[in-house]
């Protein structure tokens, strides 16, 4: 069964909805132009079958939306979540969510893209592509780091190292800003490409023509780690990267 995930991470900084709008917007629309199949058709989180209306993206409607999913108290301090899906014929069924925007220097930002599919493989150009979208994301939102994996993966590379949830780490790509790319060790065994905001994206997959082992990805790590470019974020955060 599929089931890749594409994500990233930041800390601290206070942006509104509109901001969120804005960003999740630019996000949508590169996605669009990687593969509309995949990416049109999106639905709000809470809608349950795909008849259910449509929302059109823009960054009214967008702000709009999470205005609406977002009623508490404490918006200011915990940030605004929200999610869409899509599933459109032959095609993996596709979800991104955000959480964005809060001052706590204890709570993670964070933005995801996530496959899942008992029909579609790994072989589809849009899962090839998916380090691709790690740079939209990356460049959408500035993160600090990201990555692009696999569920067994992921276990996988955090049971080796004990790793929270957010701590940064590298699973099929890995993207690093601007700061964390001038640690990054040469010869790693992928493709380097540079972001338009200075982040740093190495592709395992070389372009999605192979499938790193486990052990690779792990040797990575270690090589990453060891170079300080996948250090974690001091908490309280001061800073929404390194």
């Amino acid at each position: 069964m599929l089931n890749i995930v594409v994500n990233g991470f930041w800390g601290t900084r206070e942006e509104g909805p509109q901001e969120i709008a804005e960003r999740w917007y630019a996000t949508l629309a590169r996605l669009g132009e990687i593969d509309d199949g995949t990416f049109h058709g999106w639905h709000e989180a809470g809608d349950g079958v795909p008849a259910d209306p449509l929302l059109l993206p823009s960054v009214a409607a967008l702000a709009d939306y999470i205005v609406r999913e977002n009623t508490g108290p404490d918006l200011d301090v915990v940030g605004h979540g929200a999610a869409l899906w899509a599933h459109n014929q032959d095609a993996a069924k596709v979800t991104t969510a955000v959480r964005a925007g809060g001052s706590s220097p204890y709570i993670t930002n964070s933005v995801s893209v996530s496959f899942r599919s008992r029909t579609v493989g790994e072989d589809a150009d849009v899962i090839r592509r998916t380090p691709e979208i790690l740079a939209a994301i990356g460049e959408a939102w500035d993160i600090d780091a990201g990555q692009v994996y696999d569920r067994p993966l992921y276990r996988v590379v955090a049971d080796h190292f004990g790793l929270e949830n957010s701590d940064p780490r590298c699973g099929r790509a890995v993207y690093l800003s601007e700061r964390r790319a001038a640690l990054a060790p040469d010869g790693l065994p992928g493709s380097y490409d540079t972001a338009a905001n200075g982040g740093l994206i190495i592709d395992l997959t070389c372009g999605g023509m192979r499938t790193p082992s486990a052990e690779t990805v792990i040797d990575v790590n270690t090589k990453l780690r060891a170079a300080g470019a996948l250090e974690p974020l001091s908490t309280p955060f001061d800073r929404a990267k390194l």
